[in-house]
């Protein structure tokens, strides 16, 4: 009898320079090996999938896959959202923003699980006609330090669930405590989108789709707590539960 065929997952790739060493500027993808650890750990076959440009060559990647990760890294441009850059905007990285918008628009035609983290979410909102604080300090009140001098395991900040969620049937609880390392957060909401996670000071901590059977985003950091927050770990679970059941071509 042959083995049970495990859901491949593919991990949008960030985009790193060297400052130093032998090749200072040099290019490299790259993602945090805590996505890589977690779809293993939850039965899956992660797949890095690099920044690009070429239209053929992103449908071909994402025609592999049974669920996707919108995973976290540079800004996105607010070009892509209508805006101009406002003094506290991050690095971008154009290219990553095309790439990432196209195997998002991929992955929705093929019908397969996302789940964006962080940045992820970022994109899952704009994509959807939204926009963002170019940083946390336009927010229309004060808000809390959501980027955290601290470990990356390490929760420092309390965010409510919406029931009848998916998050909610992820971590089985209302309130729950996370990580935190974001600089940007949602303004307006994207058409098809709604809010079902939030922290105490109103940034919007996490999304879902109105119209698409599993796309979910969270603003914290999953991949970093699921070793040791049983939540986060249960999230990635029903995440390969739901790629084990194939997309449409």
């Amino acid at each position: 009898m042959q083995p049970k065929r495990l859901p491949v997952i593919g991990i949008s790739a960030n985009i790193a320079k060297d400052a130093d060493g032998m090749l200072p500027g040099y290019r490299r993808s790259y993602v945090n090996e805590d996505y890589i650890a977690a779809i293993i750990q939850n039965g899956g076959v992660p797949i890095l999938l690099p920044v690009n440009e070429k239209k053929d060559v992103l449908k071909q990647q994402v025609s592999l896959l049974d669920g996707l990760i919108l995973s976290g890294g540079s800004d996105i441009s607010p070009l892509k959202y209508g805006e101009e850059p406002d003094v506290l905007l991050g690095e971008i990285i154009p290219e990553r923003d095309y790439s990432d918008m196209k195997i998002l628009q991929f992955a929705i035609e093929k019908k397969i699980p996302i789940l964006g983290i962080c940045r992820g979410l970022q994109l899952l909102n704009v994509y959807h006609g939204g926009t963002l604080y170019q940083d946390n300090r336009y927010h229309h009140q004060e808000v809390y330090k959501h980027w955290q001098g601290h470990g990356p395991d390490i929760a420092t900040h309390h965010v409510s669930l919406e029931k009848d969620s998916i998050l909610y049937h992820a971590y089985q609880k209302e309130n729950i405590c996370v990580n935190s390392f974001h600089h940007q957060s949602i303004k307006k909401l994207g058409d098809g989108l709604k809010k079902i996670a939030k922290s105490k000071d109103g940034i919007i901590e996490g999304i879902e789709s109105t119209y698409y059977p599993f796309m979910v985003g969270t603003q914290w950091h999953p991949e970093m707590l699921f070793r040791k927050d049983e939540g986060a770990n249960a999230l990635f679970k029903l995440f390969l539960t739901e790629a084990s059941k194939g997309g449409t071509l």
